[in-house]
């Protein structure tokens, strides 16, 4: 999910490009990728409008319509880009929640994850583990590598499948039909719930929304990326409860940049959804 721009990015995406080429092969083993050590920003140098003042954006959108700052609920995912993350510090600036790519198609495993998890639960930031779906790996198998590789913690959020086309993939380049998609998000969402206690949440943009008409998804919970305008004029007429509104934010204890995210409601809302939400 996160972003990168700039002369560091280029060197970036290509190691990250070798690591997700090598994920995604058909090895006997579990890929681990290997933790960045991003360079240091000050959020202070990147403050945006319509961005809660604590943080910052590196590539802030003109907000003319409505800003994420209305919202009071800020929170963060990251993955392995981020490096060691110091929550106690993004605590203070106002991160509530954190979602972590943990897992990804049926033998990727994510070192961020088992590093920044414990870190976030000490802080006292709600934090929960997000798989990235790959089109070369079934369903169910990719529901069984997340089970197996993510422990069932009571209090942690509930899962993320994060689904969006494998752009930079060179081994996977399948698209399945809209219907097989939604089905298969049925199926990873079906087999995940009942061992967590939870339904994941599904995170999604614009393009692949549309595309696979998820809107026919009913009884499932949104997490809608839109980087250049409210999730009200990118998904007309979705229900929502989660709004990545950039992939270039700066937030104090988080090295380099990541994608900051909105929930919907106020803060009774947001202790009465993790009440309900919550794994058990």
């Amino acid at each position: 999910m996160t972003v990168l721009t700039g002369p560091r990015a280029v060197l970036t995406a290509a190691l990250a490009a070798v690591m997700f080429l090598a994920s995604c092969g058909g090895g006997s083993g579990p890929t681990v990728g290997r933790l960045e050590k991003p360079r240091t920003l000050n959020a202070a140098d990147y403050r945006a409008t319509g961005i809660p003042r604590s943080f910052g954006d590196t590539k802030p959108h003109e907000w003319d319509s409505i800003r994420p700052d209305r919202y009071p609920i800020h929170g963060i995912d990251a993955a392995r880009y981020q490096g060691d993350i110091n929550f106690f510090a993004a605590r203070n600036a106002g991160i509530n929640f954190a979602w972590l790519k943990a897992t990804e198609g049926g033998d990727y495993l994510d070192p961020g994850f088992p590093r920044n998890a414990p870190r976030a639960r000490a802080a006292g930031v709600a934090v929960g583990a997000y798989h990235f779906y790959y089109f070369c790996r079934t369903a169910r198998e990719q529901a069984r590598w997340f089970i197996e590789n993510v422990p069932r913690v009571p209090g942690d959020l509930p899962p993320v499948l994060d689904m969006e086309w494998n752009h930079q993939s060179r081994t996977c380049k399948r698209r399945p039909d809209a219907a097989t998609v939604r089905d298969d998000i049925r199926t990873f969402s079906s087999i995940v719930a009942q061992h967590y206690g939870t339904a994941p949440v599904v995170y999604t943009t614009p393009d692949f929304y549309e595309h696979n008409q998820l809107g026919l998804l009913r009884g499932t919970e949104f997490w809608l990326r839109s980087v250049a305008g409210h999730p009200s004029e990118r998904y007309p007429q979705e229900r929502w409860t989660f709004w990545q509104y950039t992939g270039t934010g700066v937030v104090p204890g988080i090295d380099g940049i990541v994608d900051i995210n909105a929930f919907a409601g106020d803060p009774v809302s947001w202790r009465a959804w993790l009440s309900v939400r919550r794994q058990k």
